[in-house]
Formats: C-alpha cells, sequence, structure tokens
C-alpha cells in the first residue's frame, strides 16, 4: 500500500510504540497513586508534557491533555465562552467540524451571536470582516493555523494583535500544522491552541490544549483534579507518553521533513497541471509542506479515489472526520469552488516515507483512469 493519507492520520513509529509499551505491560500504575508504580506513571507523564511543549514553544505547565484535537477544541471554545461574558462569537467558515459544530450547533442555541468569518477564493480568512462588521461585543474568535484540506496557513500572529488590542480571546486549531511547520505558541499570541498525536506519527486518542496562564478554561466534565481539574480522569498514560515521545522525534526530524515534503509537493503540483483542466486548490496562499488538494474537471473525485485504492494507493477527497458526508467540502465552498468541481476534489498528503516514486504510481493510476473515461465517452 502506498499511503498517501497523512493529513487524516500518520502511522506509528517504532521508536513511539517501544516508549508506550513498558507502560502497556508493567508499569501500569495509576499516576495519581503515590505508590512507586504510580510515581514512575507520574514522571513520565510530566516528561511527556515537556516534550510536547517545546515541540509547541510553550511551557509545560501550559498543556492540558486531552483524548484528542476534537476534545481540545471543544474544551477552548465551550470552556472559554462559560468564563467570558456572554456575546459574539465568530469562526473562521473553514474550520473543522470540531471547532463548527460546538460553535454553530451549541454555543449559538445557548445564546451567543455566532458570526462566520469568510475566505477569499485562496483559502484566507478575510479578517477585515472583523472591522467592518458591527460586533463590538465579539468575545472569542476562533481560526485555524493551517485547514486539512487544502493546506492554506493562516497568519493567526497577525489576527492575535489585533484580538489582544480589543481584549477579544483567540483559539486557534493547530491539529494539521503540529510537526509540519514550526509552531510557537508564545510568538503565535494565541489564548488557547489545539494539537493532536496521531498526526505526527504519534498514537490516537490523545491530544493537547495549550493555555495561556493569563487566563481560565472550565472543565467540560467534573470530578477529579487531573491535569489540573480542567480535563479530570485517570490520563492515558501509554498514549501521553506515546504523544511525548512523537513530539520528540517531531521536533528533530522538523527542518528535514519539510524540506522533504516541499520538494515531493512541488513535483506533485508540476506535474498535475500538465493535465488538461486541473485545479490546484490554494496553490497562490502559503501552504503546509505536505498538502495538495486538486481536482479534475469532469472527474468524479469518489471514482477516482476507488480507483486509487484499488491500485494500492490511500488518498483522500478531504477531511476524515467527514468522509461519510456526500456533500461537497464545506472548505471549498467557502472558497467559492462550484459544487461539482469540489465533488472532484482529491487530497494528497505526504510523510516522512513518501517518495518521487510515490508520485510517479500516483500519477499513472490517474493517467490511466483519464484515458479509460475518455475512451468510454467516445
Amino acid at each position: 500500500m502506498i499511503y498517501l493519507d497523512h493529513n487524516a492520520t500518520t502511522p506509528l513509529d517504532p521508536d513511539v510504540l517501544e516508549s508506550m509499551l513498558p507502560f502497556l505491560g508493567n508499569q501500569f500504575g495509576n499516576p495519581s497513586s503515590l505508590s512507586r508504580l504510580g510515581r514512575t506513571a507520574r514522571t513520565a507523564i510530566e516528561v511527556a508534557r515537556e516534550q510536547v511543549a517545546a515541540l509547541a514553544g510553550a511551557s509545560a505547565s501550559q498543556v492540558i491533555f486531552t483524548s484528542g484535537g476534537t476534545e481540545a477544541n471543544n474544551l477552548a471554545l465551550l470552556g472559554l465562552s462559560q468564563v467570558a461574558k456572554k456575546g459574539a462569537l465568530a469562526i473562521s467558515a473553514i474550520e473543522h467540524p470540531s471547532v463548527l459544530s460546538p460553535a454553530l450547533d451549541y454555543l449559538s442555541y445557548q445564546g451567543w451571536d455566532t458570526h462566520v468569518l469568510p475566505v477569499n477564493t485562496s483559502g484566507i480568512v478575510d479578517v477585515n470582516t472583523l472591522e467592518t462588521s458591527n460586533m463590538a461585543d465579539l468575545r472569542l474568535i476562533s481560526v485555524m493555523l493551517a485547514n486539512n484540506e487544502t493546506g492554506v496557513i493562516q497568519d493567526i500572529a497577525g489576527i492575535a494583535n489585533d484580538c489582544r488590542k480589543h481584549h477579544i480571546m483567540l483559539h486557534t486549531d493547530a491539529v494539521q500544522a503540529f510537526g509540519k511547520i514550526p509552531v510557537n505558541f508564545k510568538t503565535l499570541h494565541v489564548h488557547s491552541m489545539s494539537v493532536s498525536s496521531h498526526k505526527i506519527n504519534g498514537p490516537k486518542g490523545v491530544g493537547a490544549l495549550i493555555v495561556d496562564p493569563e487566563i481560565t478554561v472550565q472543565p467540560l466534565v467534573y470530578g477529579g483534579g487531573q491535569e489540573k481539574t480542567i480535563r479530570p480522569g485517570t490520563e492515558n498514560v501509554a498514549g501521553i507518553i506515546g504523544f511525548g515521545k512523537a513530539a520528540e522525534l517531531a521536533a528533530v526530524s522538523l527542518e528535514q521533513h519539510m524540506l522533504s515534503t516541499t520538494q515531493l509537493r512541488d513535483e506533485l503540483i508540476t506535474r498535475l497541471l500538465k493535465l488538461d483542466h486541473c485545479t490546484i486548490f490554494g496553490v497562490n496562499a502559503p501552504r503546509l509542506p505536505n498538502t495538495v488538494q486538486f481536482a479534475i474537471q469532469n472527474v468524479d473525485g469518489e471514482m477516482l479515489l476507488m480507483a486509487l485504492d484499488q491500485a494500492g494507493i490511500a488518498v483522500s477527497s478531504g477531511s476524515a472526520c467527514s468522509s461519510a458526508s456526500k456533500a461537497p467540502s464545506h472548505v471549498l465552498q467557502a472558497m467559492g469552488v462550484d459544487e461539482i468541481t469540489a465533488r472532484g476534489a482529491i487530497r494528497i498528503s505526504f510523510g516522512s516515507a513518501s517518495t518521487t516514486d510515490n508520485i510517479d504510481s500516483l500519477m499513472a493510476v490517474i493517467n490511466q483512469q483519464l484515458s479509460s473515461w475518455m475512451f468510454d465517452d467516445e
């Protein structure tokens, strides 16, 4: 299998697995226990906290472990909304469902005046909307750092500066950016940031919310003092240890990983643009080095995805979290892409093991399918 869907998830690094194994075996202590086994687990968690913080450009005390990016996003929006004076909330139109849903489905129901910030045709958030809209009571904004479908990167630091001037809290979903580009919580100047383990060759089921020490986040569940009472419940020790190791490895390889995936991304774009009527989404915007999302006119994305899958090549049509939906990508629609073109979208996302041979195989199947479909039309 040629795996080109690293934005959906990544394979577990062997060194990460090795770091986890003791805590799936004889090091089974509860980290809240004062026994030797408990103290060993607690120490390992705190080491992992330092490792995640180092990759995020934060202090260990700011890292709150969660079950993943979805919980971290929910904890940020719902937890911050409980301590803020009720007013207006703004999110970008291209957010992950774990931001869209709590904002539009829950907080709107709770009386928050929820606004959706548009993006331009390149997928860049139009922050001027904040200045021209009548949102004097704006309390909270959420804009993702890098989009999971297009890879487009937002100027979060610039947005944060404006937010700070007007005393508005800013959350950023950094799940797709974390470990792919340098991410620094301090220089982004946001109030909270979500990250996830399984996007950086760590285990699934663990992530973190990184929080500015000057603000308070209310928990979503109660009963227990773990994670500063913000996220109570016995910790996923093995998962957290694996997350920490994955963050440590990502920090060491980040520069080389960016270089290799950028080369692959640009090579793929060059070859795709030789095809007739091929569109690369967000091609003129700053983007993640590993991500290419494209569509070919009159080619059904689902049919192409299945053809690639039958050839042993794993790709995606967009977000893994919404793949069951038959609706076209809300991200592409927000960028002004028509419904037919949006339904043809395919996302390629490279990882550390990806090669130019993978691109050769990918393009061979695409060209074969295009020739076959053209012949069928005749």
